[in-house]
């Protein structure tokens, strides 16, 4: 009988949806689900988050997106079984290639992506918050690249942290693969809020409707310049940052912002 409820458990756990998506009104939180296997980013993983992300993404309805997780971890990173000594080099260059194209789908879609971080966020799953727009931690959130620990130097999560962290703490931990508390994480530019475990989702949901409630056309222009400004030449940052403000200033939304201060009839 221990042995049929355990296999009722498991075949339970295969069935439900890798991602979960629940709607709040404009808010869209996407749920890794895959609590015992601590959210790693299996093959499998990533596609369906991938898939989930561009639904929403798509989803004119949609003003933010949240990326939470089930269970003790936020997300440990790749699924080592997955990388195991009979994978070969083009195999393991096809499972970081969806990995890579994952975290830049979250930097093209339209929305800012909020990460809700508990637990441990580590390798990949570190990457993951990274890649977030904004992230928001429990203070009992621990970060890693621990990759190195294993031999394995976290080179793809190494493009994320070094364009959140100053250079030479984002390389220690690559170096040394030490974990570090969410207080340091934010004092390092990793996330954005620390809070009780209690507190976070109240402290996502304010922030989450903060931000639904601004111009949508506006958000999307912006989260895309900011992005691309920041690879530019400061020259051609300005260029482009001009092009991008005047193209906004003359959407209906703007208009009607600056009509209100300037008591202007739209």
């Amino acid at each position: 009988m221990l042995n049929s409820g355990a296999d009722a458990m498991a075949a339970s756990a295969a069935e439900a949806p890798l991602v979960r998506i629940d709607r709040d009104g404009p808010v869209a939180r996407l749920t890794l689900n895959r609590a015992a296997k601590y959210n790693v980013l299996s093959a499998a993983m990533m596609a369906a988050l991938r898939e989930s992300l561009e639904s929403m993404g798509s989803d004119r309805s949609v003003r933010v997106i949240v990326l939470a997780a089930e269970g003790r971890a936020f997300c440990a990173g790749h699924d080592l079984n997955e990388m195991g000594s009979e994978i070969g080099t083009d195999e393991m260059r096809a499972l970081f290639g969806a990995c890579s194209q994952l975290m830049l789908t979250i930097r093209r879609l339209p929305q800012p992506v909020i990460a809700r971080v508990q637990g441990v966020a580590t390798a990949a799953g570190c990457q993951l918050v990274a890649m977030c727009d904004l992230a928001v931690a429990g203070d009992d959130a621990r970060f890693a690249v621990s990759g190195i620990n294993l031999g394995l130097f976290c080179s793809t999560p190494a493009v994320a942290l070094s364009r959140n962290v100053l250079q030479k703490p984002a390389l220690e931990m690559l170096l040394t693969g030490e974990f570090i508390d969410a207080p340091t994480a934010r004092e390092r530019g990793l996330v954005n809020r620390v809070v009780a475990p209690a507190q976070l989702d109240a402290e996502i949901a304010a922030l989450a409707a903060q931000i639904a409630a601004k111009s949508p056309e506006a958000v999307a222009l912006g989260k895309r310049l900011f992005y691309e400004q920041l690879e530019l030449s400061i020259e051609a940052a300005y260029e482009r940052a001009s092009d991008v403000m005047a193209c906004n200033a003359g959407t209906e939304d703007a208009r009607r912002g600056i009509a209100r201060f300037t008591k202007r009839t739209v």
